[in-house]
């Protein structure tokens, strides 16, 4: 298993964007904490292929056509960013599959983890989570240069997922218990994203020591914006975070 602090890199900078639901950048320097640019890519493109698959799982799961239909629009524009950082790979001279597959068994079981019980709670999971992680990765595109550039325009592509909010707002306004339900989940979530987020910097999770004070210290501003993020997100729904 390699996850991104295996390798020193050179002098980088994070920066969290200033556009949609994130409020002013904020930039932190991690010249000893960013990940390598492959296994960057690989997280970042096997994360879309989850939120693919999972999407396809609901689609599979929902009932009404107008619904199956909203829910493969947000499928297809997972897709769409899971296969424009694999061409990027493919331009580096990388295998996808390889590049990848370090990263299956961790990732697939956080997908496990933010599976509901429910297909709503589902949902909720990918509108969150992907939100948090597409945010995250935006930001750290920014240690890339040209790679990055290009892959932070994939991740700002439409990510077609307003579809979902309209589905759990319905759920919610047809049944109150909805939203404290939907509400728990949606805290319950934030925990297991943040542990992704840090895993992809050196001294992360799993790395021994883990982050020390200083690093701490140092990556908090970008962890306060993605938790405001998400503060919105949760109110835009009438939840709360």
């Amino acid at each position: 298993m390699r996850w991104f602090w295996q390798r020193p890199q050179s002098e980088r900078a994070l920066r969290v964007r200033s556009r949609g639901d994130l409020g002013d950048a904020t930039r932190v320097d991690f010249a000893e904490l960013a990940p390598d640019v492959d296994t960057f890519l690989g997280q970042a493109a096997y994360l879309q292929l989850g939120y693919f698959e999972t999407l396809s799982e609901l689609i599979a799961v929902t009932p009404e056509l107008s619904r199956k239909e909203a829910l493969s629009r947000a499928a297809g524009a997972a897709l769409t960013k899971h296969e424009g950082i694999v061409a990027l790979i493919r331009e580096r001279g990388g295998e996808p599959t390889a590049v990848m597959l370090p990263f299956r068994e961790d990732l697939d079981a956080f997908r496990r983890a933010t599976h509901g019980l429910r297909p709503q709670e589902t949902m909720l999971s990918v509108h969150i989570t992907a939100g948090m992680l597409d945010d995250f990765y935006y930001a750290l595109a920014a240690s890339y240069g040209d790679t990055g550039r290009r892959v932070a325009r994939v991740l700002q592509s439409d990510d077609d997922r307003q579809a979902i909010v309209d589905i759990l707002a319905a759920t919610i306004a047809s049944d109150a218990e909805w939203r404290s339900l939907l509400a728990l989940w949606g805290r319950r979530l934030v925990g297991d994203t943040l542990l992704v987020a840090r895993a992809a910097l050196r001294g992360g999770p799993g790395a021994e020591g883990g982050l020390g004070a200083a690093d701490e210290k140092r990556v908090e501003p970008v962890f306060t914006e993605l938790m405001g993020a998400h503060a919105r997100r949760m109110d835009a729904m009438g939840l709360a975070a």
